[in-house]
């Protein structure tokens, strides 16, 4: 339960007078509510305070959190604090911002959307992408919420209870990140952190009306142990603006001696070459997208031709045991979760502290015959492997596809007490598009360019080579110009 204290209400109506006026420039110029850089270019100017734009972001979450149930840890006192002390150094100096409770943050506990870690003490220290956050000043407000350690692409949790979509309040804001994204879409912070270990900040993104890119594996501050193909979450934003993201990026990439991919710099222009795109409209699985998600990707197409590009129909370079071999893999860490809570709390209690699908996956992994983990971890190498000469091969710049099969469902469809085979079943069919690249350790980005007749968001997904996140955020300044999406409001908003 959220429990805001009363220096966080106190003086909110004037905050909301400082900060609600549209921007003036830049390519969140649409937009009822100032994107990151806008807000931290009026701090600077004065023109805003640090303190009056962290009262608004406050004001905004106890208006919204009974509708939307997107934090669940508040830090409202230690915000204005931070605030009332002037602008600190870096980029983002002032803006307020949530941390994803996947994550630690020094002062406040992380429950990883899981009875199984209530309650517990306060985290002693930050990580390093969370300190890098810091560093460009950015001011958090609490903790977002997501679904039980990750694990499905909707934040339905039974610790906390379900996130609503700030466009349909009936339908999921996707997962895992879906807190942040629900927060971002209803303009309660500009930006907010996410992770992504098979979708989580493409699907809530697609979900929600977002833009969301997913780096590189080891791109970021603090990777440069994540080698593997089974190191699939890499961290990053939900933003509105494509700028936003791509500044973020370039504060927290690792640009240092050793880093593992040459540093991506500052991306602020649009493209301006002719790309060749793969087009993908089945899944991994082979299922066929919804005739909604077929007309969104099929618009996306054209709209790509319209802009110079050449659109060629290819197929995943992968078969279909792609993804049985995934749901192995992540079984394989539901079973080490449910091992941990069994030796502290005893295995009669794991009913009562984890939810039926992490213990439906770790009984899915014990029940794998021997070997099968290591032979599968083989395939998916082999498919990592693949990734890259599929584009070299076929000379394609970047892949277009849904990011889901279908738009945002209904709460519950893909809950965590859903019976075990539906919900396996179901999740094979919606989320077929956006595990591969986190095997690859390939970028990835959702972008808000189409919406349902009743007002669903669908996200179109485009990726490219390992390491080339530049020619990802260039053609998303294209779209953006293009087919602009920050004027776009939900029904349920700031």
């Amino acid at each position: 339960m959220i429990r805001p204290s009363r220096r966080a209400i106190a003086g909110a109506p004037l905050a909301l007078a400082a900060c609600a006026t549209v921007p003036k420039s830049g390519s969140a110029a649409a937009s009822p509510w100032p994107d990151a850089t806008e807000t931290a270019a009026r701090i600077r100017s004065g023109e805003v305070t640090p303190l009056a734009a962290v009262r608004t972001a406050i004001d905004r979450a106890l208006e919204l959190q009974p509708k939307l149930n997107f934090l669940v840890q508040s830090d409202f006192d230690r915000a204005l604090s931070l605030a009332a002390g002037g602008p600190a150094a870096g980029p983002f100096a002032g803006v307020p911002f949530l941390v994803k409770d996947l994550d630690d943050y020094a002062g406040l506990p992380t429950r990883s959307g899981s009875r199984s870690q209530l309650p517990l003490p306060a985290a002693s220290a930050s990580p390093p992408l969370v300190e890098a956050f810091t560093r460009a000043g950015v001011v958090v407000i609490g903790k977002s919420s997501t679904p039980e350690y990750g694990f499905l692409p909707t934040t339905e949790p039974l610790a906390f209870g379900a996130t609503r979509n700030p466009w349909a309040p009936t339908r999921s804001s996707g997962g895992s990140s879906g807190g942040a994204a629900a927060a971002v879409a209803a303009g309660v912070v500009p930006v907010a952190h996410a992770s992504d270990g098979g979708g989580s900040i493409r699907i809530p993104a697609s979900c929600c009306g977002l833009f969301g890119l997913k780096p590189s594996r080891g791109r970021m501050v603090g990777t440069r142990g994540q080698t593997k193909i089974s190191d699939l979450s890499v961290d990053h934003v939900l933003t509105r603006s494509v700028r936003d993201s791509a500044a973020m990026f370039a504060v927290t990439e690792d640009t240092g001696p050793g880093a593992q991919l040459s540093p991506v710099g500052l991306v602020t222009t649009p493209l301006r070459r002719r790309l060749r795109i793969g087009l993908v409209l089945e899944g991994m699985a082979g299922h066929a997208p919804s005739p909604e998600v077929r007309t969104a990707i099929t618009g996306t197409a054209r709209l790509m031709e319209s802009l110079g590009h050449d659109v060629v129909p290819t197929r995943w370079p992968t078969g279909p045991e792609f993804t049985n071999d995934f749901l192995l893999l992540w079984a394989s860490g539901a079973a080490q979760l449910a091992d941990g809570v069994a030796k502290a709390a005893g295995r009669a209690a794991l009913p009562a502290l984890l939810e039926p699908f992490s213990l439906g996956m770790a009984e899915m992994y014990a029940k794998a015959p021997p070997g099968a983990l290591d032979a599968a971890l083989k395939r998916l190498h082999a498919a990592a492997m693949a990734y890259d000469p599929w584009f070299v091969g076929n000379q394609f710049d970047v892949i277009l596809s849904p990011v889901l099969a279908a738009p945002p469902p209904p709460l519950a469809y893909v809950g965590p007490d859903v019976p075990f085979d539906t919900l396996v079943q179901r999740l094979v069919e919606y989320v077929g598009y956006t595990t591969y690249h986190n095997v690859a350790g390939a970028p990835a980005m959702s972008v808000p360019l189409s919406w349902t007749a009743s007002g669903l968001p669908v996200g179109s997904q485009f990726a490219a080579r390992v390491g080339h996140e530049g020619l990802l955020f260039q053609l998303a300044y294209q779209l953006e110009a293009a087919q602009p999406w920050a004027g776009r409001v939900p029904p349920i908003h700031a």
